[in-house]
Order: C-alpha cells, then structure tokens, then sequence
C-alpha cells in the first residue's frame, strides 16, 4: 500500500477552502440580517406623531408647501360676520404624498398610523378630522379638538402693541359678549398705568367669581381651614386662534405681518430645561382639576403658583404694574416672570419697609429666620419650601433703605 503525503502547500490550501466554505453561511446569513436592522429602525418611527421640527428644521420645508392661505372651509367654520379667511383646516393629503406615499399606503390596520395626525376615529368608515389646531374659538361636538403639546411658541411683541390697541366691548349673538381690537384714530398716546386698556383684548379673568359666593373652584373639605384651595378667578385668557390677530393684520387692513407669514408669530420653541414651577401635581389631581387651560396655564406657573388675578385689590391694579411688557418676549418664558418687587414699593401692600407695617414677605422671611423649615405658603404652593430668593432678600433691603 502506497502512502501520499500532502506537501505544505497542498495542506495550507485545503485548509483555506475548508475555512471558505464554513465561513460563507455566516457570512449570508450575516448579511440577509443587516437589512432587517434597518427596517427594524425605520419601524421605531412614529409616524402618527408628526414634527414640525422634522419638516421645517430637518427638511427645510417651508409653511406654504403644506399650509394654504385661506383654506376653502374658512366660511364653514365661521358663520355670516363672524367669518373671516383664515388658515382652518389640516394640510391636504397631497401635501403628505410627496414623501409620505409609502406610509400612506402601508398595510396597517384599520388604517396607517400616519392617518392619526389629523382624523378623529383613524377607520375609512369614518373621515372625521379633528378641529384645525388655530381653531381654539370654535366648539364642534363632531370634531374634536387634539389634545397636544405645541412645538411652537407664539411670538408676540407686547412693546409694539400696548399702546395701540384698545379693547371695546361689542354685544354678540348667543348673548354673549366679544372683544374687538381696535387701532386708535390719532396718534397712539401711551397708556396711562392705572387705565390698561389694550390687555383686555386678549385677557379676560378666566371663570371668574364675580358676585357668586361660591369661591373655589372645586368643593374644598369641609376640614380646609386656612390651607390652600384653588378659587374661581385665579387665571387668565389667552389668545386660542386668529380671530383678535386677524381684526389688523389681514389683507384689507394690511398691516404686517400678514396672514400667510405663519412664521412671522409661529417659532419651533427652543428645547430648554424646563423652569421649576410652582405647582403640585398631586394636589391639583386631590382637587379634581380637570379643565385644560387651568391646568396647563397653572402647570407652568413659575412665580406665585397662588395667585389670584380676581382677588383682593388685584383687579383694581393695573396689569402694568406687575407686568413689565417693554421686556416681555413671549418665546422666552423666563422673561415672563414676575418680579417680587412688583408687590412692594409705594404701595406697601406685600413687601414693606418692616413686618409691622403689614407685609406678608417681611413676615415670612423673619419667620424663615426664626425657623429654618418654615414653609412660606401665603403666595407659594411647593417653592416656599425652598430657599430665599436673592431677588425676594434685595427687595427688602431696598424698601429699608429707602
């Protein structure tokens, strides 16, 4: 019997084809996976979740290429004088189509998840859309409104409009009443601080009091005795839609910015930390505080989480003296904040010169003193825990000194 023996060569090279072959099923199989990977990434997309922040910063759309100005419904919304052209209805599909084609047509059901951007039951059975989000005037019991968090912040100069703009009382239909905003005749005189008469056009004291004895909002405890309880009156109104807006800046008056220049008032709001507000989830949710403006408007509360617009002398003061509209800047909310020193000076009426003379800030800052872990609570729900602010302790130093 013969014996072959394999030379190196010939023994490095079957080696090789032996490793070729185990190694080419890894390698397929490697490669049909890789694939999936992304599909499996393009799954985690939520398209019934839409960003403008996608559309406008990402793909560098424009408003126009989606948004039409006015849209053809803009007479249905508003009925007779009340309406006017106006942005009222989501973009049409063929807005979405040119990039959106393959989740229109997805095999999703009862329908493609990107369907739930704008319709009510997401079904071909039912078309209902919800209410067009500029739309916050207008009440339809078969169109819902959207409950989300706008990526937009409005902006609003206060500066060029306080001294322009004044509010005039006109009966409506339903027996209800509306503000109108006017432009003043002659040349805009300055508005004297203790006669505000242009806020009221976009802020009215929102589910107030007036002459009812009922106070509170919701039924306290019978137990309350001097703890906190929301109270009617507390906030107010903001602008919900275009119709203040519209009154000046249309194509008629012609006052810019017009109305397709959406990104004139519309800024993407810049992501920042959230400020600290002076709010307590839990107490809200013990009070039974299902309303959306209060909740919201009260969530981002960032000074007297307690304040009432309603009570006390409060609405005999003019909103000038707390608010400093020259520095305001709507996209900012820091600068929207409220000094302390807005409850102080001539007045005296929460920060004075000492505690004998009555303010409630003297007396919680020397009971701080006193007491490391007195919680102040006469303004505050969940900040009077903390420490003194610099901005409360100048304050008072200010007034001793003068």
């Amino acid at each position: 019997m013969q014996v072959h023996y394999l030379t190196p060569l010939v023994l490095a090279a079957a080696l090789l084809l032996m490793l070729t072959f185990q190694s080419g099923p890894v390698v397929e199989a490697q490669s049909r996976r890789s694939p999936k990977k992304v599909s499996s990434a393009r799954a985690r997309i939520d398209y019934s979740q839409f960003s403008h922040n996608t559309h406008v910063t990402q793909k560098q759309l424009t408003c126009d290429q989606c948004h039409k100005f006015p849209t053809t419904n803009w007479k249905e919304v508003r009925k007779g004088e009340a309406a006017f052209a106006d942005v009222a209805e989501f973009p049409e599909h063929q807005s979405c189509l040119n990039c959106h084609r393959t989740q229109f047509f997805a095999r999703e059901r009862p329908a493609p998840a990107i369907c739930a951007n704008c319709h009510v039951h997401v079904t071909p059975r039912d078309t209902t859309r919800f209410l067009f989000d500029s739309l916050g005037d207008i009440k339809d019991s078969t169109r819902p409104s959207r409950e989300l968090v706008s990526e937009f912040a409005i902006n609003f100069p206060h500066d060029k409009h306080v001294d322009i703009v004044e509010a005039r009382i006109v009966p409506a239909r339903e027996q209800r009443f509306r503000f109108e905003a006017v432009l003043w005749q002659q040349k805009a005189q300055p508005a004297h601080p203790s006669e505000t008469k242009s806020c009221p056009v976009c802020h009215q004291t929102y589910l107030p009091q007036s002459d009812s004895d009922d106070e509170y909002l919701t039924k306290p405890p019978e137990t309350l005795g001097d703890q906190f309880w929301l109270k009617k009156g507390t906030f107010k109104t903001s602008p919900t839609s275009h119709t203040v807006c519209f009154t000046c800046h249309s194509a008629e008056a012609e006052i810019p910015p017009l109305p397709p220049d959406c990104n004139a008032c519309h800024k993407l709001a810049i992501a920042r930390p959230p400020a600290k507000a002076d709010f307590d989830q839990k107490l809200a949710e013990t009070m039974a505080v299902k309303d959306k403006l209060i909740s919201t408007t009260w969530s981002t509360r960032t000074s007297s989480g307690s304040f009432r617009h309603e009570g006390g002398e409060h609405p005999n003061v003019s909103c000038l003296k707390c608010h400093n509209v020259r520095t305001m800047n709507t996209v900012d909310r820091g600068s929207l904040i409220v000094s302390v020193t807005s409850c102080g000076g001539a007045e005296g009426c929460h920060v004075t010169a000492t505690a004998d003379e009555g303010g409630i800030l003297n007396y919680e800052s020397d009971q701080r003193k006193a007491k490391a872990g007195f919680v102040c609570t006469k303004c505050h729900i969940t900040l009077g825990k903390e420490a003194l602010p610099v901005t409360h302790v100048k304050a008072l130093e200010a007034l001793k000194k003068s």
